[in-house]
């Protein structure tokens, strides 16, 4: 868990308002729901591994006695945690005022996640997560949204050309029944084939033999992974997709793919025909972890890094154990920490900032009265008294993000003023 200077938290809060704006463009609506939810919904089995990462919150009330009898049982221990990540109160939210909702919601969340981490460069215990949700929409359209909006938000935050791999939880399933693999022994196959970029090809196989996977559907899958191919540079499509499938794919699910691909491109201006342009790739081995997509799948890419920008997928079970009954829904989180870190030396978005360094003499009045006429011209402006060390000063002041200065003797009006850039 950061602090944060007043230079870092100002682009931070830059980069958030970009997201918001961006998404509320594309006609999303911000909610707010608590840092804390119940225990027994952060622990109802649907936030996978994040669960065993929670930091929970102990009952009130409890004598060291309690405590000691129920030392081996968190559950008995606690009644709240913070939440690990923003889908599962997404869930609890809509549960609860679903009669005071549109039928198909559109939600934003931009707010701090916890969990327990072990500490190190890129993990922290405290984080900020940016999600898009869509509630209500079972078609491919909802999907379409989530995608476009994700990558308008990533160009207007200056990091053009982004790309989503995409993948179904169904073609998974589905083509790993086609190797031959058992559906009880599919979820270890899957932990293991999401490693496929850092360990290859044979490292999989190698360690889908030593897990005991069923010696045959290793053997296929290896065969597959093995399959002479040809370079091609095609649009994302149904070739596309096909090629990079086992014969016998099902058809609807590629055509629930097709819809997607196709929307985007076009909502992104993309020809057809334009393969380089296509901001969709199907990645038939892309996972992801969580234990509660049921569909469609997708992470982000940019080209100047070689990890994810964020990711997200269909989760139409997930609502269902809180409502009752079944709603559809997807969701899209963008890695906010990760593209701060990209974008250290973004601009103050045109905002002039100025600091008024003022003599001594200055009556207050006369320097307060100047500093209102320059704020509602729309700057940012600080006012500090002059120093000895006027470099020093300018220099503090360039660091916090201010772009200018103008020095204030008595009795100097607004427009005498001599604004200089600093630097």
């Amino acid at each position: 868990m950061r602090d944060f200077l007043p230079a870092d938290k100002t682009r931070r809060e830059r980069v958030l308002a970009v997201i918001r704006e961006r998404y509320r463009a594309h006609g999303f609506d911000e909610i707010e729901t608590p840092v804390m939810e119940d225990y027994d919904r952060l622990h109802a089995g649907i936030g996978g591994d994040n669960e065993k990462l929670a930091f929970n919150v102990l009952k009130r009330g409890l004598d060291a006695d309690a405590i000691r009898a129920a030392a081996d049982d968190a559950a008995a221990l606690s009644d709240l945690g913070l939440r690990y990540d923003l889908t599962v109160p997404l869930a609890r939210f809509y549960a609860t005022h679903r009669a005071e909702l549109p039928s198909v919601f559109r939600a934003i969340q931009m707010a701090p996640v916890w969990r327990a981490e072990r500490p190190q460069k890129g993990r922290y215990r405290q984080f900020v997560q940016c999600d898009i949700d869509i509630i209500g929409d079972a078609t491919g359209r909802a999907e379409a949204e989530l995608l476009v909006a994700s990558l308008d938000a990533l160009d207007a935050l200056g990091l053009v050309g982004g790309s989503i791999r995409i993948n179904d939880r169904r073609v998974l399933d589905w083509m790993l029944g086609s190797f031959g693999f058992a559906a009880e022994e599919r979820a270890g196959v899957l932990i293991t084939i999401d490693k496929l970029d850092k360990i290859g090809a044979e490292g999989v196989a190698a360690e889908l033999r030593e897990r005991g996977a069923t010696p045959n559907a290793v053997d296929a899958f290896d065969a597959f992974l093995r399959r002479p191919r040809t370079r091609e540079y095609r649009p994302y499509g149904e070739g596309h997709i096909l090629k990079a499938l086992p014969e016998g794919a099902p058809a609807d699910i590629v055509a629930d793919l097709v819809v997607i691909g196709a929307a985007v491109s076009a909502a992104r201006a993309v020809s057809a025909d334009d393969a380089q342009g296509a901001p969709l790739v199907f990645d038939p081995f892309l996972v992801r972890g969580m234990g509660y997509y049921t569909g469609t799948i997708f992470e982000l890419a940019h080209p100047s890094v070689t990890y994810s920008l964020g990711g997200g997928g269909r989760y139409d079970g997930m609502i269902g154990r809180f409502l009752g009954q079944q709603v559809p829904a997807v969701g899209f989180s963008l890695g906010f920490e990760r593209i701060v870190d990209l974008l250290e030396d973004a601009d103050d978005a045109g905002m002039s900032t100025i600091v008024l360094v003022h003599e001594r003499d200055v009556p207050v009045g006369e320097l307060l009265a100047l500093k209102a006429a320059l704020v509602a011209e729309g700057a940012r402006v600080r006012v500090e008294q002059r120093t000895k060390n006027l470099k020093a000063l300018l220099e503090r002041a360039a660091a916090d993000g201010y772009s200018s200065f103008a020095t204030v003797a008595a009795g100097q009006a607004r427009e005498a003023l001599e604004i200089k850039p600093l630097g």
